[in-house]
């Protein structure tokens, strides 16, 4: 038999403590329009492409909206770069500045009904000391 455990008070929210409160970001992040480029296999093995424009970007990670609706799963592995045309700008992380980038699909956002783009957001795969993964060797590992 479970046994439940009740009270006549609501619990009280919990503040936040000074030290979580003074907890940065590890990357800052940037609010950046560029155009940029997936490229994934689905489920069928297929390789597939799809343009995006990034919203907001860091060392460690990027927020894109699709130009159109996108079947990629939650912890897909995708390739992530930015358009060849994009300028080099100090905006622009260095993880970003060096082609394709191997990332990981951590949130994904459906389109809304009034007229919202599809968005996902990626976990580059960057490695400790800031230095991004080459394709080729996360691919045969």
């Amino acid at each position: 038999m479970k046994q439940r455990i009740w009270t006549d008070t609501v619990p009280r929210r919990q503040e936040k403590s000074q030290a979580a409160k003074d907890i940065k970001r590890a990357a800052e992040r940037r609010n950046v329009a560029l155009p940029a480029r997936l490229m994934w296999k689905d489920h069928r093995g297929t390789t597939r492409f799809a343009a995006a424009v990034t919203r907001d970007v860091s060392e460690f990670g990027v927020y894109v909206e699709m130009q159109s609706v996108v079947s990629i799963p939650l912890y897909r592995i995708v390739q992530f770069q930015l358009e060849r045309d994009v300028p080099d700008s100090d905006l622009i992380p260095a993880s970003l500045r060096q082609g394709r980038i191997l990332s990981a699909v951590y949130r994904v956002s459906p389109p809304t009904q009034n007229g919202g783009r599809q968005g996902f957001a990626l976990r580059l795969m960057v490695d400790p000391k800031g230095y991004t993964m080459p394709v080729h060797a996360a691919l045969s590992a």
